[in-house]
């Protein structure tokens, strides 16, 4: 196993002796208990089933059992598997990391030998409410299966803050009823953590004047729009929206999560100003972040008629004007001319690689690892220009910068000073010029980090100053680079990565493992990049570790980082009191007999006397499998509903033999109707079903009303959908339209239309449609002008058999027209529709009061101009 921390194994040791859901702080080293307990059921006398884990975790798990010459390595199980395949996989045992869809599918199928499973691992179990697949596999495991484990492991406390009960929520539907907390102020965590502390220098990098200016303007602005907000809807519940909170993260994302169900009712100025509140949000990051030049540019798209139009009015504030004025003053100087100001952490981190220089010349036999410094950031984007400003320094990457993102007269040469007659600066210029001083020696400093001349260089090497920077030139300087390279060299290496590389959550503990450095510099505040190194400390006790802490001192910045804090403490305080009063009822992991078991109701008839009652038929539904990526599937199943996965053609779900239905979410809803392909789908299900229906499904978190914020595109509005299906139900008057505000309202209902019908089969509905080339007619949309495959599918004579036979050898609308009835008859291959089809475009029908034609003067434009020359695309 691998070597535990005292809280590591007494929390590997709960977990493994009862099931239950495990609650840990961020980066206090879940994935190494995780690890070892799938070194436990590593065996193929186990079925052990993973559920909730990504690619990136699957890869870390198997790459640390190989380290630790595990024989039996946990198998990926994914759709490239044939269901033979996977029958055979489940049969050999071992643990294996698998998707809910295909898992719920597979047991549906009876694909899975539950009496042979040892157990579920769930890791990720906060998203279990919105994990459906997931959820609904384990109602099913534990329905046949009652002695097998499931145990629950998640790092993000602060999920279960949002919503009503939700800790006991989620472990209703893990089927668990332990709960174990692992706060960092737990006291077994802070003695384990306390034996071997790293040494820890933090440093508060000052902001410059500038910058200070420019956070006031934004925390000014944000102010103003917290106040406008709360004024535009006073019985709204808005406590909770400060500015203070408006600078957290995910704090949108709550906002959002909060209005999505009223957003219809809300106002275009409300919208705005939550839209513009983000906005001023998402600029104090960058401020921090950014170097000047990206910051200016970024702040001067502002500057157009089209958003001073759309905007709420903030923009006619006088912190507007002060935002602009300096940020454009971090760039240009008082003479217009280009002198970027640099990063104040970049003087900063400058000052402590030197440091780590000196402190590794003056010791003696130093291992390579130590010699490592490793550089955190927030993401790539500051690795790259942290790699820039090493390798190009402050000016040169600056310059690089303004050309990437300024215009290019906006790049003006600085011209030489202005000088008096006696060569010497007059007053006027030495006070303009004063506040870039510090600019300039910043940038003489950190430009010896560039490449020079053999020559240049041994100069400076004379010099201690130079000499300390010139370090740097002999350093391998990677940016969230591979980490195996490190291996071919042994100088001094300066690793810059960020948190997660690549969207890798365990991109630092590889790195950490890999690398073994025995420097590092927090470029950023994270809570859990900071805990990680903790746990890297007491892993490795030979070590000494040395952490620079480098933050902006009095900035949003550090007081995000302390809100982060508070916020998962309180989190933690929340969890603890519902641990010590929640009610947990004896049944609830699953493993009563009488618990979860669908079983067949019998129906009571007094008038029968003593005749046996007859057993009532269990309701089933044919369910197409790509639907199992929706939560319906197993809320009809938990509604005592049988569920049958089929592939079929026509429909989504099959009630009953006549009723059919074709289930849209609003996005998929507008999507189809664009590219005509729900015209395809309803002709299928009027011609194979007597009841076709089209179930438009709406999130049950998010209003019911087509208002809503369900558009991609600003130009769109709900008119152009409702239009559409006005339309749709004139063309297919014995098509169905069924609105639900959410899947619950849609389980109800399909339970409902199915009391007294006969149930559907699985294999007459996998057979309906197949005989159709269906490959052809999705490709028709990419194949065809949409607007043009509209108007002719909708004239008369042509159905789904022709239409394609018309866009092929019609050539266009023009030469349509011009076909007599024989030639049209010779083209459809049938009289009959031809017959309608000349008539529609060639038949006269006069109106009682005058002799002039409507039809006829259209198909006389169309003959005079000679439009749509051209049936395809």
């Amino acid at each position: 196993m691998i070597n535990m921390l005292e809280y590591e194994n007494q929390m590997f040791l709960e977990i493994l002796q009862e099931d239950g859901l495990v609650i840990c702080a961020k980066g206090l080293g879940m994935e190494t208990v995780f690890t070892n307990i799938l070194k436990v059921y590593s065996d193929p006398g186990n079925l052990v089933i993973v559920l909730g884990t990504i690619d990136y975790d699957e890869k870390y798990f198997i790459d640390k059992l190989k380290t630790m010459n595990v024989k039996s390595l946990p198998k990926i199980v994914t759709a490239h598997n044939t269901s033979n395949e996977r029958e055979i996989m489940y049969l050999e045992g071992g643990v294996l990391f698998i998707s809910g869809r295909i898992l719920v599918v597979d047991l549906l199928k009876n694909r899975v030998p539950l009496n042979l499973v040892t157990g579920i691992l769930v890791y990720r179990a906060h998203g279990i409410l919105n994990s459906y697949q997931e959820g609904f596999a384990l109602r099913l495991y534990r329905q046949k299966n009652k002695t097998g484990f499931i145990k629950a492991f998640t790092n993000s406390a602060l999920a279960f803050t949002v919503g009503f009960s939700q800790v006991e929520r989620v472990m209703k539907t893990l089927f668990v009823k332990e709960l174990y907390l692992w706060p960092r102020f737990h006291s077994v965590v802070n003695a384990s953590l306390s034996k071997h502390k790293p040494e820890v220098i933090e440093l508060h990098a000052k902001l410059t004047h500038k910058m200070q200016l420019i956070q006031t303007s934004l925390l000014d602005l944000m102010n103003f729009i917290v106040k406008d907000l709360k004024r535009l809807n006073k019985f709204l519940d808005f406590d909770e929206l400060t500015v203070e909170n408006a600078i957290a993260k995910k704090f949108h994302k709550q906002l959002q999560y909060q209005l999505d169900p009223i957003w219809h009712q809300l106002g275009s100025s409300t919208k705005q100003l939550i839209a513009d509140l983000k906005l001023l949000g998402y600029f104090l990051t960058q401020l921090s972040q950014e170097n000047s030049v990206a910051f200016y540019a970024s702040i001067n798209r502002l500057r157009t008629m089209e958003y001073a139009m759309k905007g709420s009015g903030w923009l006619i504030l006088d912190a507007v004007d002060d935002l602009f004025t300096h940020a454009k003053s971090r760039v240009y100087n008082n003479k217009n001319e280009l002198k970027p100001e640099p990063c104040p952490k970049w003087n900063a981190l400058n000052e402590i690689l030197g440091e780590i220089r000196l402190q590794i010349n003056k010791k003696k036999n130093i291992s390579d690892s130590a010699k490592r410094v490793l550089i955190l950031v927030y993401d790539t984007r500051i690795a790259v220009q942290l790699k820039n400003y090493l390798t190009m320094g402050a000016g040169q990457y600056l310059l690089y910068e303004a050309m990437k993102y300024l215009k290019k007269n906006e790049i003006v040469k600085p011209s030489e000073k202005a000088k008096d007659k006696n060569g010497k600066q007059d007053k006027d210029s030495q006070e303009k010029d004063k506040e870039d001083e510090e600019v300039e020696d910043l940038d003489s400093y950190v430009l010896t980090f560039s490449q020079k001349p053999p020559e240049e260089a041994k100069q400076s090497q004379d010099d201690e100053e130079n000499n300390q920077t010139n370090y740097f030139e002999e350093c391998s300087m990677l940016a969230d680079a591979d980490i195996s390279s490190l291996s071919s060299t042994t100088d001094p290496i300066v690793l810059i990565q960020s948190v997660k590389r690549g969207g890798d959550p365990m991109a630092l503990q590889r790195t950490l493992q890999e690398t073994l450095p025995g420097y590092i510099v927090m470029y950023g505040a994270d809570i859990s990049s900071i805990r990680q190194l903790e746990v890297y400390q007491n892993n490795n006790p030979s070590i000494s570790l040395k952490i620079f802490f480098l933050v902006y001192g009095g900035s949003v910045e550090e007081q995000g980082y302390l809100t982060s804090l508070r916020r998962e403490k309180e989190a933690f305080d929340k969890l603890i009191n519902a641990k010590t009063t929640m009610v947990i009822p004896t049944d609830q992991d699953g493993k009563s007999e009488v618990t979860l078991t669908v079983t067949p109701q019998v129906e009571q008839n007094t008038r029968q006397g003593g005749l046996e009652p007859t057993p009532k038929i269990i309701p089933k539904v044919i369910v197409d499998i790509r639907e199992f990526r929706s939560e319906l599937p197993g809320l009809l199943h938990k509604r005592g509903i049988e569920i049958e996965p089929v592939t079929i053609v026509v429909g989504d779900y099959i009630i009953t033999p006549e009723i059919c239905v074709e289930r849209k979410s609003i996005s998929d809803l507008i999507m189809s109707l664009n590219s005509g392909r729900l015209y395809n789908q309803a002709v299928s299900m009027t011609r194979h079903y007597a009841k076709p229906m089209l179930l438009i499904e709406f999130d049950q978190n998010k209003s019911f009303c087509l208002q809503g914020n369900y558009y991609v595109s600003r130009d769109m509005k709900s008119s152009d959908v409702t239009s559409k299906l006005q339309l749709l139900t004139l063309h297919f008057p014995k098509l169905k339209i069924v609105w639900s505000p959410s899947p619950q309202a849609t389980a109800q209902l399909f339970e409902e239309l199915k009391e007294g019908k006969p149930q559907p089969d699985g294999q007459t509905a996998a057979q309906i449609g197949l005989d159709e080339d269906v490959e052809d007619k999705k490709s028709m949309g990419e194949k065809y002008n949409t607007q043009i495959h509209d108007f002719v599918a909708k004239l008369p004579g042509v159905h789904t058999k022709n239409l394609r036979i018309i866009l092929d050898k019609g050539e266009s609308l023009d030469n349509l027209v011009r076909l007599s009835e024989d030639e049209l008859t010779e083209l459809l291959g049938n009289k009959s529709n031809a017959q309608m089809l000349y008539q529609a475009l060639h038949k006269k029908y006069k109106p009682e009061d005058t002799t002039t034609s409507g039809v006829s003067k259209a198909v006389t434009k169309v003959r005079n101009k000679g439009l749509f020359s051209s049936i395809k695309k």
